[in-house]
């Protein structure tokens, strides 16, 4: 089928919207009419070419949401008609990772997904014949998409799309970071570092999870008005001296759980720093420029720190995501005020503008 999408031709130049070639469906496949997609700060690294795993030409995005068309030969997990959010860390339940309630990392497709390629290690989507790369296993800057069964989710069919396909990336990490990684526990101190949408989503899993005190930390007033919004108790103005200011307010011993979501490694360390002696545990949410380490002084951690990663939030996808848009439903979880900027497909290099300008925090398109 003939479908428009959003082409990254060549690195550092801008997306190209245009007609491509879509084939069918294949075994344990599924075609999603795509309905909404936010505009990720992944698709826009890629698209410098400062990623060092990216690759063109390609279809971009990942964080989308839509309803099943038509399945492969085989499918069980989804039906048509279904409504999906799609996937980019999947889960096939079978794995040694899957089977393990220790991470979220699924191994069933991650080799040929990190190539751009779909489990059989062909794509289905190509231009005036030649093949074309799917992007991190889902594409979704398009009409439609064909994705392994394994990385949707299936959500409530009355959860609005334009706000379900928040839960594909950004959200769910922030929340999940919040809820699954770090399990923050009732009555605790945190602080959040960031306050874009993975950063508001751990304001809000930290909320949930019951914490007595959470701190945002950024440099932009506007956006720490939006942490108070999903909970924040204190808002705090990022800079050199926020290490001392996190420890004056804690009684010299910090917070229980930071959360960096900047992928700065100068906050990183920040975030290290301002964790508690004896039990801090800090959250690296954040992904690095390429080549740029963490420097963190060993005294730290010996006096109980602990500092971990979180990759998507640590959540099961197709288990964990379906469970966040019921909170959503149900009021828990206020998603209104994350989207910024509706624009059409052929605004999409609008988006990546308006992020770079950091104007609000996510432009979803809607297709």
């Amino acid at each position: 089928m003939k479908i428009r999408a959003a082409v990254l031709e060549r690195f550092g130049e801008p997306l190209v919207v245009q007609e491509v070639e879509l084939a069918d469906p294949g075994p344990n496949e599924v075609l999603v009419r795509l309905l909404a997609c936010g505009v990720c700060h992944t698709d826009m690294y890629t698209s410098s070419g400062v990623d060092p795993s990216g690759y063109a030409p390609t279809v971009l995005g990942h964080e989308g949401a839509g309803v099943v068309e038509r399945c492969g030969e085989g499918v069980s997990l989804v039906g048509e008609g279904d409504h999906v959010v799609t996937l980019f860390s999947p889960q096939c339940g079978e794995c040694v990772h899957c089977r393990s309630p220790l991470t979220n990392l699924c191994l069933a497709i991650r080799e040929q997904q990190n190539q751009g390629y779909l489990p059989d290690g062909t794509t289905r989507l190509a231009k005036d014949g030649e093949p074309l790369r799917h992007f991190m296993g889902t594409s979704t800057f398009a009409e439609y998409t064909v994705m392994p069964e394994i990385a949707l989710a299936r959500v409530d069919r009355e959860a609005p799309l334009d706000r379900a396909c928040l839960f594909a990336c950004g959200l769910s990490t922030g929340l999940g970071a919040a809820i699954k990684t770090a399990q923050v526990r009732e009555g605790s101190t945190c602080v959040v570092f960031g306050a874009g949408l993975v950063g508001l989503g751990a304001v809000a899993g930290a909320r949930l999870q019951g914490a007595e005190r959470i701190m945002c930390v950024d440099l932009a007033r506007e956006r720490l008005e939006l942490a108070r919004g999903q909970g924040a108790t204190d808002l705090l103005e990022g800079g050199p001296h926020i290490v001392e200011q996190i420890l004056e307010m804690t009684g010299g011993f910090g917070a229980d759980y930071t959360f960096e979501a900047t992928g700065s490694v100068g906050v990183m360390r920040q975030a290290v720093e301002a964790a508690r002696m004896g039990w801090g545990l800090c959250t690296v949410c954040g992904v690095a420029a390429r080549g740029e380490t963490l420097d963190v002084v060993p005294r730290l951690l010996i006096t109980g720190r602990r500092v971990c990663g979180s990759s998507f939030g640590g959540l099961k996808g197709r288990d964990d995501v379906p469970a966040l848009v019921d909170r959503y439903m149900a009021g828990d979880i206020d998603v209104d005020p994350f989207i910024s900027h509706r624009l059409s497909l052929d605004d999409v290099n609008r988006a990546f503008e308006l992020m770079e300008a950091q104007d609000g925090i996510r432009s979803v398109l809607e297709l």
